[in-house]
Order: structure tokens, then C-alpha cells, then sequence
């Protein structure tokens, strides 16, 4: 599925091309499972935080696949065809992707492969949002906003992971709460109504969160402020309102709190496995999921050729958990 312009999710167009060849220290992996993400939303509508990352057109969506490997190129050891894998990739809405060993992880029995897409972007993201930028510490308070989407359902099962003695939970459904609570949240909060802060407080006695996680910017970014705790850390990472929230020097100083950005696409190296979030990351997240830690949501699967309704959903926030193409 490839995009000529930038535009509306009828954008999205099938297309038949040759299988890719993996070339020196690559491998071609038949994908079995595509993520959607909404960064893959906001490519095809031609956005991008940094355009040095925006691709030249005609292009293939998709950074994230599982699958298994159908071959490896010169200098890759080819006993690892024929093995399932999830791997970090550009143009995943295919039948095939070329990736490299050092963004590739192997998975383990019994792991879906479609649940597994989400160990990817979104569980990285999740991971690094709480351990490298909030620096999450045994004891401390989480809040997450859009806990029900695919980042926020593992990442309020990670603080629990990571020692976090409340979990709160913020979305704008009925249903979305519901499903936050049942993966482990203490609390779930309507961040849509006015009195949404006052209802995160009264969860920590008044104290206020150590962290919050916020995809969602504009106002409901800049009131995580008033829910946060003295030394506090909000953690911006999305902005699903289509507005950055912003915030005065004078609001961060009387607590001694931080606002620290995040962007995944900045944090992958390329050209070699120095810092790879797969080197270590996505084994220990299979790890847990292996042995039933850490559960993956999965109730959004549509066909390959059906990424324009994919991309529909994902952007009227119509869907929990990770959103996949089947292939």
C-alpha cells in the first residue's frame, strides 16, 4: 500500500512491485502482520516533526512487521530464515520488508504475531517515555493519558512493571476506562470533562503524579500541570489534540517540575546496532509477555488492502489498543 500524494486515507493505493532483494547484512522478512500507528497517519497526511525524516513519494507506509524471515543477505547467518520475527522497518504495509539483524528480534512460542507488533513502536515508546525520560522510580505515581490507545495500555501496565504504586488513567469513553481498569489501572478518569484534575488529585490525597504521559497536548496538556506533583515529570510524546500545549518558565519553577519532549524516530539509530531499542528493549518486552506480565491489546485487524479504513479509525480515535493490517 503506497502513497503518490499526501492527502486523505483514499491516498493509500495498492500497488504490485517486484519482492525486494535483501542485500549485505539484510533480511527479507514475509510479513504476516503490519502496525498502523498514528505517525503513519500523520505521514500520509504530509506531517512531519522533522522534515529531514519526510520520505520522497511514491512511498510505503509502515515502520513496524511480524513475520517470518524469507532470506538473509551476504554476511547475515542464514540460520535465521525461516524464523518468526518482529522487526523495525520502512514500508511494512507489504507483503515484504527488508530490515537489518540489529532492528529484528526473534519471538518467542506462543507470542501472536500480530499482538507482537505492538512491542515495537508502541512498546518502545512506552518503555523509554517511563524509564529514559521520566526516570520512574519504585513507589512513584503514573498518570497516562489515552491509556486505552495502543502506547497507554502498555504503558500502564509497565509503570506496574516498573514499581509505580498508583496507576491513573485518563480517556474520553466509557468503554476506554473500562479497559484501562481491567489492565491494571487503580483509576480512570474522563479527562473530558472540566473537573478531570481534581478527580486525578483526590487519587493521591492531593499530592499530585510523579508522571504523566501525554499524547494528547493542547488543553489537556497544559492542565497535567495542575495534577502534577512537586518535581514532577510530564512527558510530551504526541499531540492527538492537533495542538502543541505550552507552558510559562514561571508554572515549572514554583514545583521544580520538568516537561521533557520525546520522539521515537530520533532515538533509532541507523547504519548500525549502537543503541538499538531492539538490542535490549523488545527482548525484555517479550520477556514479559512471554511470561504473562505484560498483554498486548489487539481488537482492530483489518486487510492489507483495507489501510485507508485503518487509517480512517486511527484518526478519529475510534480504536484501543494496536491497530494492525493482515497480510
Amino acid at each position: 500500500m503506497r502513497i503518490h500524494e499526501t492527502g486523505g486515507p483514499e491516498v493509500l493505493r495498492l500497488d504490485e512491485l517486484d519482492t525486494p532483494v535483501p542485500g549485505p547484512g539484510q533480511l527479507l522478512v514475509r510479513v504476516g502482520a503490519a502496525g498502523v500507528n498514528f505517525s503513519d497517519v500523520m505521514a500520509r497526511q504530509g506531517v512531519y516533526l522533522n522534515q529531514d525524516t519526510a520520505p520522497g513519494l511514491p512511498v510505503t507506509l509502515g515502520t513496524e512487521v511480524a513475520g517470518v524471515v524469507a532470506a538473509a543477505g551476504p554476511g547475515v547467518d542464514g540460520q535465521i530464515v525461516g524464523r518468526r520475527v518482529i522487526a523495525f522497518v520502512q514500508g511494512g504495509y507489504a507483503e515484504y520488508a527488508v530490515t537489518t539483524p540489529d532492528l529484528a528480534a526473534e519471538l518467542p512460542v506462543g507470542v501472536d504475531l500480530a499482538e507482537a507488533t505492538a512491542y515495537l513502536v508502541q512498546g518502545v515508546t512506552a518503555w523509554q517515555l517511563l524509564r529514559d525520560c521520566a526516570r520512574i522510580e519504585p513507589g512513584q505515581s503514573v498518570l497516562v493519558h489515552s491509556a486505552a490507545g495502543g502506547v497507554g495500555t502498555l504503558a500502564l501496565q509497565l509503570a506496574r512493571v516498573f514499581g509505580a504504586s498508583t496507576v491513573i488513567a485518563t480517556a474520553g469513553s466509557a468503554d476506554k476506562r473500562k479497559l484501562a481498569l481491567e489492565l491494571g489501572a487503580d483509576s480512570a478518569v474522563d479527562y473530558t470533562t472540566p473537573e478531570w484534575t481534581e478527580e486525578a488529585l483526590a487519587v493521591t490525597g492531593g499530592r499530585g503524579v510523579d508522571i504523566v504521559l501525554d499524547a494528547v497536548g493542547g488543553t489537556t496538556g497544559e492542565q497535567s500541570l495542575d495534577c502534577l506533583a512537586p518535581f514532577g515529570r510530564l512527558v510530551v510524546y504526541g499531540v492527538s489534540s492537533s495542538r502543541l500545549a505550552s507552558f510559562a518558565g514561571a508554572q515549572l519553577i514554583r514545583k521544580n517540575q520538568s516537561v521533557i519532549g520525546y520522539w521515537l524516530a530520533g532515538r533509532i539509530p541507523r547504519g548500525g546496532a549502537t543503541g538499538s531499542p531492539t538490542a535490549h528493549i523488545v527482548p525484555e518486552l517479550l520477556r514479559f509477555a512471554e511470561y504473562g506480565r505484560l498483554r498486548a491489546v489487539v481488537r482492530h485487524a483489518f486487510a492489507l488492502s483495507e489501510a485507508a479504513e485503518a487509517h480512517r479509525a486511527v484518526g478519529a480515535r475510534h480504536t484501543m489498543g494496536k491497530v494492525v493490517l493482515a497480510v
